[in-house]
Protein backbone atom coordinates (compact mmCIF):
# COMPACT_ATOMS: atom_id res chain seq x y z
CA UNK A 1 0.00 0.00 0.00
CA UNK A 2 1.24 3.47 -1.01
CA UNK A 3 1.05 5.96 2.12
CA UNK A 4 3.23 9.08 0.55
CA UNK A 5 3.51 10.02 -3.16
CA UNK A 6 5.42 13.34 -4.41
CA UNK A 7 8.48 12.78 -2.55
CA UNK A 8 11.42 13.62 -4.83
CA UNK A 9 13.55 10.66 -4.76
CA UNK A 10 13.01 9.70 -1.10
CA UNK A 11 15.69 7.24 0.83
CA UNK A 12 16.56 6.89 4.82
CA UNK A 13 12.97 6.46 6.65
CA UNK A 14 13.29 6.96 10.22
CA UNK A 15 10.15 6.57 12.57
CA UNK A 16 10.23 8.39 15.41
CA UNK A 17 8.76 7.97 18.89
CA UNK A 18 5.80 9.62 18.33
CA UNK A 19 5.13 7.36 15.41
CA UNK A 20 5.70 10.33 12.61
CA UNK A 21 8.42 9.60 9.88
CA UNK A 22 11.61 11.25 8.60
CA UNK A 23 12.81 10.65 4.96
CA UNK A 24 15.61 12.51 3.10
CA UNK A 25 14.12 13.74 -0.27
CA UNK A 26 17.73 13.77 -2.55
CA UNK A 27 16.27 15.18 -5.96
CA UNK A 28 17.85 18.27 -7.15
CA UNK A 29 14.67 20.16 -6.98
CA UNK A 30 14.18 19.18 -2.66
CA UNK A 31 17.22 18.27 -1.41
CA UNK A 32 16.39 18.34 2.09
CA UNK A 33 15.21 15.85 5.37
CA UNK A 34 11.51 16.16 5.25
CA UNK A 35 9.24 15.32 8.34
CA UNK A 36 5.79 12.92 7.62
CA UNK A 37 2.92 13.70 10.43
CA UNK A 38 -0.58 13.72 10.93
CA UNK A 39 -0.78 10.22 9.52
CA UNK A 40 1.28 10.84 6.33
CA UNK A 41 -1.24 13.52 5.59
CA UNK A 42 1.52 16.62 6.47
CA UNK A 43 4.98 16.66 4.78
CA UNK A 44 7.10 19.76 6.63
CA UNK A 45 10.61 20.31 5.44
CA UNK A 46 13.04 20.30 8.38
CA UNK A 47 16.44 21.39 6.13
CA UNK A 48 17.62 21.65 2.89
CA UNK A 49 20.64 20.06 3.16
CA UNK A 50 22.17 19.34 -0.48
CA UNK A 51 21.39 15.70 -1.60
CA UNK A 52 20.90 14.08 2.26
CA UNK A 53 21.15 9.79 2.23
CA UNK A 54 20.97 8.66 4.86
CA UNK A 55 19.34 8.81 8.50
CA UNK A 56 19.76 7.57 12.04
CA UNK A 57 18.19 9.55 15.27
CA UNK A 58 19.61 8.47 18.35
CA UNK A 59 18.59 8.41 22.25
CA UNK A 60 18.71 12.61 22.42
CA UNK A 61 16.37 12.92 19.36
CA UNK A 62 19.68 14.12 16.86
CA UNK A 63 19.37 13.63 13.25
CA UNK A 64 22.59 12.48 11.81
CA UNK A 65 22.75 12.77 8.03
CA UNK A 66 24.70 11.02 5.50
CA UNK A 67 25.29 14.00 3.33
CA UNK A 68 26.07 12.72 -0.42
CA UNK A 69 26.76 16.41 -2.09
CA UNK A 70 28.89 18.22 -0.80
CA UNK A 71 29.97 14.93 1.08
CA UNK A 72 29.39 15.06 4.94
CA UNK A 73 28.42 13.81 8.20
CA UNK A 74 25.77 16.35 9.54
CA UNK A 75 23.76 16.32 12.79
CA UNK A 76 20.75 18.09 13.19
CA UNK A 77 17.58 18.54 15.09
CA UNK A 78 14.08 18.67 14.63
CA UNK A 79 13.80 21.88 14.15
CA UNK A 80 15.96 22.00 10.93
CA UNK A 81 18.91 23.40 12.73
CA UNK A 82 22.05 21.83 10.96
CA UNK A 83 25.97 21.36 12.12
CA UNK A 84 28.58 19.55 9.72
CA UNK A 85 30.31 17.41 12.18
CA UNK A 86 33.07 15.64 9.77
CA UNK A 87 34.07 16.35 6.21
CA UNK A 88 37.19 14.06 6.06
CA UNK A 89 38.75 11.04 7.60
CA UNK A 90 42.88 10.64 7.72
CA UNK A 91 42.72 8.84 4.37
CA UNK A 92 41.13 12.18 2.65
CA UNK A 93 37.87 13.56 1.84
CA UNK A 94 34.60 11.97 2.24
CA UNK A 95 33.11 10.76 -1.30
CA UNK A 96 30.19 9.54 -0.64
CA UNK A 97 28.39 8.94 2.77
CA UNK A 98 25.57 6.73 2.23
CA UNK A 99 23.76 5.00 5.26
CA UNK A 100 24.51 5.04 9.09
CA UNK A 101 23.23 3.22 12.25
CA UNK A 102 24.62 3.03 15.77
CA UNK A 103 26.36 0.35 17.25
CA UNK A 104 26.42 -1.62 20.50
CA UNK A 105 29.06 0.23 21.89
CA UNK A 106 27.18 4.06 21.18
CA UNK A 107 28.85 4.76 18.15
CA UNK A 108 27.86 6.29 15.02
CA UNK A 109 28.57 3.34 11.43
CA UNK A 110 28.32 4.66 8.28
CA UNK A 111 29.54 3.79 4.82
CA UNK A 112 31.07 5.69 2.06
CA UNK A 113 30.26 4.69 -1.38
CA UNK A 114 33.91 5.45 -2.68
CA UNK A 115 32.86 7.28 -5.24
CA UNK A 116 31.55 10.87 -5.64
CA UNK A 117 27.74 11.54 -6.42
CA UNK A 118 29.20 13.73 -9.15
CA UNK A 119 31.20 11.22 -11.27
CA UNK A 120 28.75 8.07 -10.43
CA UNK A 121 25.49 9.62 -11.82
CA UNK A 122 25.84 13.23 -12.79
CA UNK A 123 22.49 15.09 -13.60
CA UNK A 124 20.89 12.14 -11.34
CA UNK A 125 21.73 9.56 -14.03
CA UNK A 126 24.37 6.43 -13.48
CA UNK A 127 27.39 6.28 -15.65
CA UNK A 128 27.23 3.68 -18.46
CA UNK A 129 30.83 2.72 -17.13
CA UNK A 130 29.58 2.67 -13.69
CA UNK A 131 30.93 -1.29 -13.42
CA UNK A 132 34.83 0.04 -14.40
CA UNK A 133 34.55 2.98 -11.94
CA UNK A 134 37.33 2.86 -9.30
CA UNK A 135 35.43 2.35 -5.88
CA UNK A 136 36.98 2.26 -2.80
CA UNK A 137 34.16 2.13 -0.30
CA UNK A 138 34.45 2.31 3.43
CA UNK A 139 32.84 1.78 6.73
CA UNK A 140 33.52 4.64 9.34
CA UNK A 141 32.68 4.18 13.03
CA UNK A 142 32.71 7.31 15.12
CA UNK A 143 32.32 8.92 18.44
CA UNK A 144 29.45 10.86 18.88
CA UNK A 145 31.02 12.66 21.98
CA UNK A 146 34.54 13.39 20.42
CA UNK A 147 34.07 12.72 16.76
CA UNK A 148 37.00 10.67 16.59
CA UNK A 149 36.80 8.90 13.66
CA UNK A 150 38.18 5.04 12.92
CA UNK A 151 38.19 3.73 9.18
CA UNK A 152 37.16 -0.12 9.91
CA UNK A 153 36.64 -1.44 6.30
CA UNK A 154 38.02 -0.17 3.11
CA UNK A 155 38.01 -1.69 -0.76
CA UNK A 156 34.01 -2.04 -0.79
CA UNK A 157 32.75 -1.76 -4.38
CA UNK A 158 29.54 1.16 -3.61
CA UNK A 159 29.31 0.28 0.02
CA UNK A 160 25.69 0.92 0.67
CA UNK A 161 23.25 -0.05 3.34
CA UNK A 162 24.28 -1.42 6.92
CA UNK A 163 22.97 -3.24 9.99
CA UNK A 164 23.85 -4.82 13.22
CA UNK A 165 22.35 -8.37 12.97
CA UNK A 166 20.85 -10.45 15.94
CA UNK A 167 22.90 -10.32 19.43
CA UNK A 168 25.03 -7.98 17.18
CA UNK A 169 27.71 -10.62 16.52
CA UNK A 170 28.39 -9.10 12.98
CA UNK A 171 27.93 -5.86 11.72
CA UNK A 172 26.29 -6.48 7.66
CA UNK A 173 27.15 -4.43 4.95
CA UNK A 174 25.72 -4.02 1.50
CA UNK A 175 27.89 -4.06 -2.19
CA UNK A 176 26.04 -2.48 -4.50
CA UNK A 177 28.02 -3.52 -7.02
CA UNK A 178 28.31 -7.20 -7.11
CA UNK A 179 24.96 -7.63 -5.00
CA UNK A 180 26.63 -8.82 -1.97
CA UNK A 181 25.60 -8.82 1.33
CA UNK A 182 28.99 -8.41 3.02
CA UNK A 183 29.36 -9.50 7.20
CA UNK A 184 32.06 -8.76 9.45
CA UNK A 185 32.64 -10.65 12.88
CA UNK A 186 31.79 -6.92 15.16
CA UNK A 187 33.90 -6.34 18.80
CA UNK A 188 34.63 -3.01 20.54
CA UNK A 189 37.84 -3.21 18.97
CA UNK A 190 37.00 -3.47 15.40
CA UNK A 191 36.01 -5.47 12.29
CA UNK A 192 37.14 -9.27 11.73
CA UNK A 193 37.61 -10.29 8.20
CA UNK A 194 34.96 -9.47 5.44
CA UNK A 195 32.73 -13.07 4.64
CA UNK A 196 29.87 -13.09 1.68
CA UNK A 197 26.75 -13.66 3.63
CA UNK A 198 24.27 -13.65 0.39
CA UNK A 199 23.62 -12.22 -2.49
CA UNK A 200 20.54 -10.53 -3.46
CA UNK A 201 20.69 -10.42 -7.54
CA UNK A 202 17.59 -12.00 -9.27
CA UNK A 203 18.30 -14.23 -12.04
CA UNK A 204 15.91 -12.51 -13.92
CA UNK A 205 16.71 -8.99 -12.82
CA UNK A 206 16.85 -6.10 -15.57
CA UNK A 207 20.20 -5.43 -17.04
CA UNK A 208 22.23 -2.60 -15.82
CA UNK A 209 22.90 -0.64 -12.65
CA UNK A 210 20.89 -2.61 -9.81
CA UNK A 211 21.95 -4.07 -6.02
CA UNK A 212 21.22 -3.67 -2.47
CA UNK A 213 20.86 -0.62 -0.49
CA UNK A 214 19.23 0.10 2.59
CA UNK A 215 18.46 -3.01 4.95
CA UNK A 216 16.91 -4.34 8.32
CA UNK A 217 16.74 -7.19 10.24
CA UNK A 218 13.38 -8.64 11.99
CA UNK A 219 13.63 -9.86 15.46
CA UNK A 220 13.48 -13.49 13.89
CA UNK A 221 16.75 -12.77 12.11
CA UNK A 222 15.37 -12.75 8.73
CA UNK A 223 16.93 -9.99 6.38
CA UNK A 224 15.29 -7.00 4.88
CA UNK A 225 17.19 -5.67 1.74
CA UNK A 226 15.89 -3.10 -0.68
CA UNK A 227 17.36 -3.76 -4.11
CA UNK A 228 17.48 -0.81 -6.44
CA UNK A 229 16.22 -1.48 -9.99
CA UNK A 230 15.19 -4.79 -9.39
CA UNK A 231 11.69 -3.24 -8.17
CA UNK A 232 12.05 -5.32 -4.81
CA UNK A 233 13.11 -6.24 -1.03
CA UNK A 234 14.45 -9.55 -0.74
CA UNK A 235 14.54 -11.07 2.35
CA UNK A 236 17.29 -13.48 3.04
CA UNK A 237 17.10 -16.16 6.21
CA UNK A 238 19.47 -16.40 9.00
CA UNK A 239 21.50 -19.08 5.86
CA UNK A 240 21.81 -16.07 3.66
CA UNK A 241 19.76 -18.00 1.37
CA UNK A 242 16.64 -16.09 -0.30
CA UNK A 243 13.53 -16.47 1.36
CA UNK A 244 11.06 -13.77 -0.58
CA UNK A 245 10.96 -11.14 -2.59
CA UNK A 246 8.72 -8.63 -1.92
CA UNK A 247 7.82 -6.76 -5.29
CA UNK A 248 7.40 -2.73 -5.07
CA UNK A 249 5.28 -0.70 -7.08
CA UNK A 250 8.35 0.74 -8.59
CA UNK A 251 11.93 -0.53 -9.94
CA UNK A 252 13.59 1.74 -7.39
CA UNK A 253 12.88 0.79 -3.88
CA UNK A 254 16.22 2.84 -1.70
CA UNK A 255 15.68 2.13 1.60
CA UNK A 256 12.97 0.52 4.64
CA UNK A 257 12.10 0.65 8.26
CA UNK A 258 10.14 -1.50 10.53
CA UNK A 259 7.33 0.47 12.55
CA UNK A 260 6.89 1.04 16.39
CA UNK A 261 7.85 -1.84 18.03
CA UNK A 262 6.14 -4.68 17.87
CA UNK A 263 4.62 -3.60 14.64
CA UNK A 264 5.01 -6.21 12.12
CA UNK A 265 5.22 -3.79 9.14
CA UNK A 266 7.97 -2.62 6.59
CA UNK A 267 7.72 1.18 5.06
CA UNK A 268 9.85 1.34 2.02
CA UNK A 269 11.09 4.57 -0.01
CA UNK A 270 11.28 4.16 -3.80
CA UNK A 271 12.66 6.66 -6.26
CA UNK A 272 10.64 6.13 -9.30
CA UNK A 273 7.30 6.42 -8.27
CA UNK A 274 8.33 9.00 -4.89
CA UNK A 275 6.51 7.11 -2.64
CA UNK A 276 7.04 5.87 0.74
CA UNK A 277 5.27 2.09 0.53
CA UNK A 278 4.23 -0.34 3.90
CA UNK A 279 3.96 -4.01 3.60
CA UNK A 280 2.90 -6.49 6.07
CA UNK A 281 5.69 -9.03 7.18
CA UNK A 282 5.41 -11.58 9.40
CA UNK A 283 7.34 -10.20 12.34
CA UNK A 284 8.37 -6.89 14.06
CA UNK A 285 11.53 -5.45 13.13
CA UNK A 286 15.30 -5.94 15.73
CA UNK A 287 15.60 -3.17 18.16
CA UNK A 288 17.81 -0.64 16.73
CA UNK A 289 20.79 1.10 18.53
CA UNK A 290 20.54 4.55 19.65
CA UNK A 291 23.71 5.67 20.68
CA UNK A 292 23.92 4.41 24.20
CA UNK A 293 26.24 1.72 25.20
CA UNK A 294 24.44 -1.44 25.29
CA UNK A 295 24.80 -3.77 28.07
CA UNK A 296 27.61 -6.32 27.38
CA UNK A 297 29.14 -4.96 24.60
CA UNK A 298 32.45 -5.78 24.21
Amino acid sequence: MILVEGLSIPEGPVVLPDGSWLVVEMGEDRGCVSHLTNNFQTRTELAKTGRPNGLAIDAKQNIWVAESNPPALLRMDLSGNVETILTHSDDGPFLFPNDLCFGPDGKLYFTDSGVTFLDFAPGGVVVENFLSLQYEGRVYRMDVETHKLETLATGIKFTNGLAFGPDDKYLYVAETITGDIIRYKWSAKGLGAPEIFGNVISPDAPEGIKGPDGMAFDVDGNLYVAVFAQGDVTVLASDGSVKERIKTAGIAPTNLAFGLNGEKRIYVTEDEKGTLEVFDVKASGLILHSGEISTGSS
